[in-house]
C-alpha cells in the first residue's frame, strides 16, 4: 500500500519552484501501487495531477486533489533484430538519463534529445523534439493505465497521433489514462540526423564522416546549455512558449515587414516561427516583472527566480502573449500545462 501523505508541500517536486501545497501526495513504485492511488482518487472524488519530473507544469495555486509523482523503474530490451533494438522504458525514468544509456549501450536515436528534462513518461505526451528530432521518430508503442478501470491499454505510433509538441494525450483522451512504459525502436548503427542549422555549426570542424552519436550529444548539451538555465540553479520549465506554426501566405506577409525572421519550413505550405525572437523583437528578452523573468539569453525561457506563486509566472506569460500579437499578429501557445 502506498503511503498518502496529506497537506503536502510540493515546491521541490516542480522545477519552476513554485511554492504549492497538494491536499494529498503520493510517491508509486509500481503499476499496482498506481492502481492502489488512482483507486483512492476515485473513493474521495480527487482531481489528479500526474507528476513526473515536474518540468512541464505551472502551479496557478494550491492543488485540492492528489499528486501522484511516479517513481517507477526499468530498461528492458524486449526485441532486437541485426538493425534495430525495441527498448521498453519505465515512465518514471529520467530522460536524459536514458539517453545516456542508450549510448553507452551502442542503441541509437536519442541523441539529439540530450537533456531535455522530464521523466520517460511524459515524453509521448508533449511528443518531445529537438534538433531536428521528434520521439515519435523512434517511438514503437506504450502501455498506459485508464485512469477509471485501471486496465493497461496499448498504444502504437499511429494512435497516439502525434504532432508538433502534440498527442491524443493532450487532446481527445487528456486526462484519462497514466502512461506506464514507453517503447522505443533504437537503430544499432548511427543515422545521424544534422539537419539542424544550430548542430551543423557546432560541428563544423569534424569532417561529416567522423561525426558520432557522442559527439553529436555532446553538441546537443553544449547548446543547451549555452542557451538554458539549469533548472537546479534558476527555476524553469525551459522553453515556455511553442514556436508557431503560420500559413506561407501569412509568413511571406511578416517577412516582407521584418526581413530578419528567424523561420523553419515545416511544409509545402506551413512555415513554424522562432517564438524566442518573436519575444525579442517585442522588447522582452531580460526584463523581469514581479520577480520572474524572461531569460537574457534566450527569450523562449521564463524564469522564477524568486520562486514566486504561478499566478505570476502566468499574469506576465499573458502580457508576453499580448505584445507579441499586437506586434506580429501571431499567437503564442504556452508548452507547459498549468494546474489546477
Amino acid at each position: 500500500m502506498p503511503l498518502f501523505l496529506p497537506h503536502f508541500n510540493i515546491q521541490k517536486f516542480n522545477t519552476l519552484a513554485v511554492p504549492a501545497v497538494a491536499n494529498y501526495f503520493v510517491s508509486v513504485q509500481n503499476d499496482e501501487e498506481l492502481r492502489e492511488a488512482l483507486a483512492f482518487a476515485r473513493t474521495e472524488k480527487l482531481p489528479l495531477l500526474i507528476l513526473g519530473g515536474g518540468s512541464n507544469i505551472v502551479l496557478r495555486a494550491d492543488f485540492p486533489g492528489l499528486v501522484i509523482h511516479i517513481k517507477t523503474r526499468g530498461l528492458d530490451v524486449v526485441a532486437e533484430n541485426d538493425e534495430y533494438v525495441w527498448l521498453k522504458v519505465a515512465a518514471g525514468e529520467n530522460w536524459h538519463q536514458l539517453v545516456e544509456y542508450t549510448l553507452d549501450n551502442g542503441y541509437y536515436g536519442l541523441e539529439n534529445l540530450s537533456l531535455i528534462p522530464g521523466s520517460v513518461g511524459a515524453a509521448p505526451i508533449q511528443n518531445i523534439g529537438a534538433y531536428g528530432v521528434e520521439l515519435k521518430d523512434v517511438f514503437a508503442e506504450l502501455a498506459a493505465l485508464d485512469i477509471q478501470s485501471g486496465l493497461t491499454v496499448m498504444f502504437t505510433n499511429e494512435s497516439c497521433q502525434f504532432g508538433y509538441r502534440e498527442s491524443i494525450f493532450k487532446q481527445t483522451l487528456k486526462d484519462l489514462y497514466v502512461i506506464t512504459s514507453v517503447t522505443l525502436k533504437l537503430n544499432k548503427t548511427p543515422a545521424l540526423n544534422l539537419q539542424y542549422p544550430a548542430l551543423r555549426s557546432a560541428l563544423k570542424e569534424i569532417p561529416a564522416g567522423d561525426i558520432s552519436p557522442e559527439q553529436v550529444s555532446a553538441a546537443v548539451i553544449a547548446i543547451r546549455q549555452s542557451k538554458l538555465p539549469d533548472p537546479q540553479q534558476v527555476p524553469n520549465v525551459g522553453s515556455f512558449f511553442k514556436n508557431p506554426v503560420v500559413p506561407v501566405g501569412q509568413f511571406e506577409s511578416l517577412k516582407l515587414r521584418f526581413p530578419h525572421l528567424v523561420s523553419y519550413p515545416v511544409d509545402d505550405s506551413h512555415m513554424k516561427l522562432a517564438a524566442g525572437w518573436l519575444i525579442d523583437q517585442a522588447g522582452w528578452r531580460g526584463k523581469e516583472v514581479d520577480g520572474v523573468r524572461v531569460h537574457p539569453d534566450q527569450a523562449l525561457v521564463l524564469t522564477n527566480p524568486g520562486k514566486r506563486e504561478g499566478k505570476l509566472i502566468l499574469q506576465l506569460a499573458d502580457r508576453v502573449i499580448a505584445s507579441v500579437e499586437e506586434l506580429f499578429g501571431v499567437t503564442l501557445e504556452m508548452e507547459p500545462r498549468v494546474y489546477p
